[in-house]
């Protein structure tokens, strides 16, 4: 038996596939250690959306001891395989479904010598839990077939392809089963969810509301085209159950800057939808990305994009300085804005989007709010989330982890919003 140790950097959308990755090293009779330094072989699944996501990709492929294991795989060593010269295995995303059985052949290690199958059944997922979550990532599309001028993800990731509605299903249900109490639905774009199945993501919502009994199913990041306003009634109609929390990627608040991005959308199209959002629910938190510095954005460019995201007043936000990527348009675009203009214009938005961030927070004190608790701090008290993304904590003795209750938010010390439970019938 050997020790499987985990680096996931990036998206949800690898930690889905680590987690599936790693019930299946299971399967075939293996440990998942948390430790690094112990583990026989670590598994990177890397990232490259930035150039320091990708420094950091090729630092997390380095052995931690003699004798370990490095098996890479995910987007940068799909683009720059030259980067991880540490590892024994270059696993591209197309065989990363077969990562398990392509491990355990290059190391001599026989999954089926233990009586056990690693493999998938049929096309299914339906392995235990690997460690004691509360909340599981589920894959539900990959590949994209856009062309941002900035992105590498077509070309790590493939052209958009999205997993049987059925298998979904059956990985919620077995999810549910084994105790889990939300499902986030992950994909390199969540929201183009079945186009080439003749479906799409509000019918997949639907039947996993009405098929599973999981309690909280939430989105991923979703990109603003492919939003569709008619979804707005799944929340209506399923109240909690669908989180009240959306991730729609803005990137910037100028439309010049957005048609430089190639982004399918203007500023007013974004903004639509979201009034449409909080229409519908006026306490769904609404968290975004956004790029400060992109080639060629002037000061004016950057103070309507300022001046957008202050109106749209975010609950959250992903702020990047631009970060040229070998192999995309934007690399080579003249007026490459210099660092220190880039990291002003970070500490601007950055105060915007704090303060926004702060505004909805101070709009949900007093609120009774349902709270998943998720874990333990270091000094003891429990946190948790809120189904529109507030983390909360708990003191000591007044909650259970991976249970589900109604909690007033009562105050705000630093960085922790605190919580109070109470019972359904003063919720």
């Amino acid at each position: 038996m050997a020790k499987i140790h985990f680096k996931v950097l990036g998206c949800r959308l690898n930690q889905a596939e680590a987690e599936r990755l790693a019930q299946g090293f299971i399967m075939a009779g293996h440990e998942i250690t948390e430790n690094a330094e112990e583990a026989d072989i670590c598994i990177v699944n890397t990232c490259t959306v930035t150039t320091a996501a990708g420094a950091k990709s090729r630092r997390a492929a380095k052995p931690m001891r003699a004798g370990q294991k490095i098996v890479v795989t995910g987007c940068h060593s799909e683009v720059r395989p030259q980067d991880f010269r540490y590892a024994d295995l270059i696993v591209s995303n197309a065989e990363k479904e077969q990562l398990v059985a392509l491990t355990l052949e290059r190391f001599g290690m026989d999954g089926e010598a233990l009586g056990m199958d690693y493999r998938p059944v049929g096309r299914l997922h339906l392995y235990p839990l690997v460690l004691d979550h509360t909340r599981a990532f589920v894959k539900i599309q990959d590949g994209c077939n856009l062309a941002c001028s900035f992105c590498l993800t077509t070309i790590a990731r493939g052209d958009a392809r999205s997993r049987p509605a059925d298998e979904i299903i059956a990985e919620v249900r077995t999810l549910a089963e084994k105790g889990c109490q939300e499902a986030v639905l992950t994909g390199v774009h969540a929201g183009a969810y079945g186009y080439d199945l003749g479906t799409d993501l509000g019918h997949l919502l639907e039947r996993l509301l009405t098929e599973t009994d999981i309690p909280r199913i939430r989105l991923s990041s979703l990109e603003p085209w492919n939003f569709k306003t008619e979804w707005l009634d799944l929340w209506v109609r399923f109240g909690e159950r669908l989180c009240r929390h959306l991730h729609m990627s803005l990137q910037s608040g100028s439309n010049t800057v957005l048609r430089r991005m190639r982004r399918a959308y203007r500023a007013e199209t974004f903004a639509a939808k979201i009034e449409a959002a909080r229409a519908a629910m006026p306490e769904m938190a609404i968290t975004t990305d956004i790029i400060v510095g992109f080639p060629g954005e002037t000061e004016e460019e950057h103070r309507e994009s300022l001046a957008f995201v202050r109106e749209m007043a975010f609950a959250g936000a992903h702020i990047f300085p631009f970060s040229p990527r070998p192999g995309t348009r934007a690399a080579t675009m003249p007026n490459q804005i210099p660092g220190p203009v880039k990291r002003q214009r970070y500490e601007e938005m950055k105060a915007v989007t704090d303060a926004s961030a702060a505004a909805f927070r101070a709009r949900m004190m007093g609120r009774v709010l349902p709270v998943l608790w998720e874990q333990r701090e270091a000094d003891g008290a429990l946190s948790g989330l809120t189904d529109n993304y507030i983390r909360v904590y708990a003191p000591v003795g007044t909650a259970s982890p991976n249970t589900i209750t109604p909690t007033r938010l009562v105050r705000e010390e630093g960085e922790r919003v605190w919580g109070e439970i109470v019972s359904v019938e003063h919720a």
